[in-house]
């Protein structure tokens, strides 16, 4: 097996055989239990527990979260917006990120290089509350220079997580 390119330390922590198995289970079921992980790892249910709280105190394990079905939940419209602000600077910078933190609609956003500043990853539940999120809230923002949007039409791939 090739080994993977997270193999060795983070930060000062290193990683073996041991922690990379438990991660890859983690990442598949995270509500799975201390006792199932010592099976499927090949240690003890202690050991299991020790490593976790390791690699949540390193912040390898940065959280757990249920994956929800959008579209069953009522928000059947994901829309990728490229926004540019109208200058930079820290301030800016800083007011537009608290505008999107407070924004529900807004899963994930990102400050990317290219011909966007941002990526925003939003759901809402139809054209029109997408319309009205961009109308009443996006455009109107101080620092907003221009918005850009790709609605999905279908999702190929979404697991989030990395590969180890």
């Amino acid at each position: 097996m090739k080994p993977s390119p997270m193999a060795g330390k983070v930060h000062d922590m290193e990683l073996d055989r041991f922690d990379r198995a438990i991660l890859v289970a983690l990442q598949a079921d995270a509500t799975v239990s201390n006792t199932a992980l010592a099976e499927t790892v090949h240690l003890s249910a202690s050991q299991i527990s020790r490593r976790r709280a390791a690699l949540e105190s390193a912040q390898v394990i940065l959280g757990y979260t249920a994956r929800l079905n959008a579209g069953k939940l009522g928000f059947g419209l994901r829309a990728i917006t490229r926004v540019n602000l109208r200058s930079h600077g820290q301030g800016g910078d800083a007011d537009f990120a608290r505008f999107v933190a407070g924004r529900p609609e807004i899963c994930a956003a990102f400050s990317v290089s290219g011909d966007a500043d941002y990526v925003l990853d939003i759901r809402v539940r139809d054209p029109d509350a997408y319309a009205a999120f961009i109308h009443d809230h996006l455009l109107p923002h101080p620092q907003v220079g221009q918005v850009r949007s790709e609605l999905v039409l279908k999702t190929l791939k979404d697991r989030g997580g990395v590969t180890l």
